[in-house]
């Protein structure tokens, strides 16, 4: 078995979500797709993908080894491209997109380093807090936290966060500390507006405790996390934000955390780029080199 073959084709299988259509993508005949991924799950002794009548999906084996598959092909086409003088220097430029605050604190000091190590790339950095549609902005590589909308994406994980209750220790010697989500309707909060309206309940879920939907009273209505933790510190109330949100100002003891037992549900961080048929070297080296930048720097 030609295990690069092989591999490409559970790549293209992955991708295109059925083996047919794979097959048109590769311009080769249904049976020998099927014929080639079935030797290479012979060959690791497990099962990539999952057929039913109706669709195909990745086995959570498949999605590690798909990962790995992806790497390695990007990697081999890197080097045939140098090998062959079609691009002896990676050049051109970049764009790439992340949140505000987990941009700054950790997308910007990566790609710092990226840079340093390819002087031919020019780079532009678009920190914002919306999900924006990668193709329309001519985005090469973005950092979302959260479910993917959009299954199209190639995503490679590097972490989880968390979401935490917070406020300053001033605010809880003056209000107390809420024992229970329900207790939050006895104080005041600090809410974000989005594009939808202003946020007047709180979702906590735990694996001890449940869901619960918990109304609350938003003293306070703002847009960013930045300034919801600002008015925290302040003693302005309560908040909620994500991990790195608010890393700085608990390892200051600026804020504390409350209810920390009423919410251990994880928003996934990852690296995601189109599926192009001929993505730019800097993307894909971007790409791979920020996935292992940032799961280094979030453990």
């Amino acid at each position: 078995m030609d295990r690069l073959r092989a591999m490409r084709v559970f790549v293209a299988v992955a991708s295109a979500g059925s083996l047919s259509a794979a097959a048109r993508k590769l311009g080769q005949p249904l049976t020998t797709i099927s014929r080639q991924l079935a030797q290479l799950e012979d060959e690791l002794g497990t099962s990539l993908v999952a057929r039913t009548t109706r669709r195909l999906t990745v086995t959570d084996a498949g999605r590690l080894y798909l990962e790995t598959c992806r790497h390695v092909l990007d990697e081999l086409t890197e080097v045939e491209e140098r090998l062959g003088g079609r691009d002896d220097r990676i050049k051109g430029d970049l764009v790439i997109t992340a949140p505000v605050v987990f941009g700054r604190l950790h997308v910007l000091p990566v790609l710092a380093g990226f840079l340093a190590r390819y002087p031919e790339v020019d780079a532009r950095l678009h920190l914002v807090d919306r999900v924006i549609d990668l193709t329309e902005e001519g985005i090469d590589v973005a950092v979302r936290i959260g479910a993917l909308p959009d299954s199209a994406l190639l995503a490679t994980k590097v972490g989880d966060l968390t979401t935490l209750t917070c406020a300053s220790p001033g605010y809880l010697r003056e209000r107390g500390r809420p024992r229970d989500p329900g207790d939050l309707v006895t104080h005041d909060c600090i809410s974000f507006v989005t594009l939808v309206g202003e946020k007047r309940s709180w979702s906590f879920n735990s694996r001890t405790h449940g869901r619960r939907l918990v109304r609350i009273h938003a003293r306070l209505a703002v847009t960013t996390a930045e300034a919801a933790i600002d008015a925290a510190i302040a003693g302005l109330g309560i908040t909620r934000v994500l991990s790195y949100q608010a890393a700085q100002s608990l390892k200051r003891k600026a804020l504390v955390t409350v209810l920390d037992g009423f919410d251990d549900t994880k928003s996934p961080i990852q690296v995601v780029r189109r599926e192009v048929r001929r993505p730019s070297a800097q993307a894909r080296l971007f790409a791979d080199y920020a996935a292992r930048e940032l799961r280094a720097r979030l453990k």
